[in-house]
């Protein structure tokens, strides 16, 4: 038989397995219905039961669960990915740079851009009742990914007409001593740039989360041209098909694409002394 005509086989296994992930999502669904429909025979009290579960599905049984996937699947190497803190493939890495620290603030706070605040009770709180009232929080926090085995040194961020849920943002990661990137370039750091449409739910987790916008190089580059129109010194060079132009979800299961090309931006430099000294007393202040 020819390449071309040789039928197809279908392994057992692969039949049992695809039965099974189908019948774990129906069965998945028609718990969520009990769950729902039983829990108001209560009265109000079954919108607390409710609300109980679904803090306990979202925030405890969910994440534990992808965290024992991700460790056996995901791999635990460089792939243009960032992860989750439950461990699933996050947002792509599309953004790599050269220069100090204090070169990377000194650039991003003369393009307009606002450090974001570290994660705590009180910014996430401030952050949830921004987002209902609409009021303006230019230093809203980002929520911690992963790369290197660590989260985001540091994230900045530019508010979009005063709106909490809607910012352009990019998080950053110092690269380990010595370390390359795929195909030998040198580079000091990686970011992760998207761009925050709304507020919504996670597909993967349930949980309240920022949903961004599916087309990242618009993102990507928008970083690129703010950074350079503030600092005419600043270069850029492409690396192309850095990865394979692929569309995906993130971690939230929001869809995202890219053409797969990787701008290395040299900030080296930028940063004066009295602006070296600023950076750096603002980043111990914080």
């Amino acid at each position: 038989m020819s390449e071309g005509t040789r039928s197809r086989r279908y392994s057992f296994t692969a039949l049992a397995d695809g039965f099974f992930f189908v019948f774990a999502g129906l069965a998945a669904i028609w718990l969520a219905y009990l769950v729902l429909t039983e829990s108001f025979q209560f009265g109000w009290w079954g919108v607390l039961v409710f609300v109980a579960f679904w803090v306990l599905l979202a925030y405890l049984v969910l994440p534990r669960l992808h965290r024992i996937l991700t460790t056996i699947y995901v791999p635990d190497y460089f792939i243009g990915r960032a992860r989750t803190s439950d461990g699933l493939l996050g947002d792509p890495v599309n953004l790599a740079l050269l220069g100090s620290e204090a070169d990377l603030h000194a650039a991003l706070d003369t393009a307009g851009w606002t450090r974001a605040d570290d994660v705590t009770f009180a910014s996430s709180w401030r952050i949830v009742t921004s987002t209902i009232t609409r009021k303006s929080y230019n230093e809203a926090p980002v929520s911690p990914l992963f790369l290197f085995g660590r989260q985001q040194d540091f994230a900045y961020q530019q508010e979009v007409a005063g709106n909490p849920a809607k910012r352009h943002h990019v998080r950053f990661w110092r690269c380990p001593d010595g370390w390359l990137l795929p195909g030998g370039h040198r580079v000091e750091w990686l970011a992760a740039g998207t761009f925050d449409r709304a507020v919504g739910f996670s597909v993967f987790t349930l949980q309240i989360t920022h949903k961004i916008d599916a087309d990242t190089d618009v993102e990507r580059d928008h970083i690129v041209q703010t950074l350079q129109s503030a600092n005419p010194a600043i270069s850029v060079d492409v690396i192309r098909d850095f990865s394979t132009g692929y569309h995906s979800r993130n971690g939230g299961g929001d869809s995202i694409r890219t053409d797969g090309d990787l701008p290395i931006v040299d900030v080296t430099g930028v940063a004066t002394p009295a602006a070296s000294a600023a950076s750096v007393e603002g980043a111990d202040a914080s």
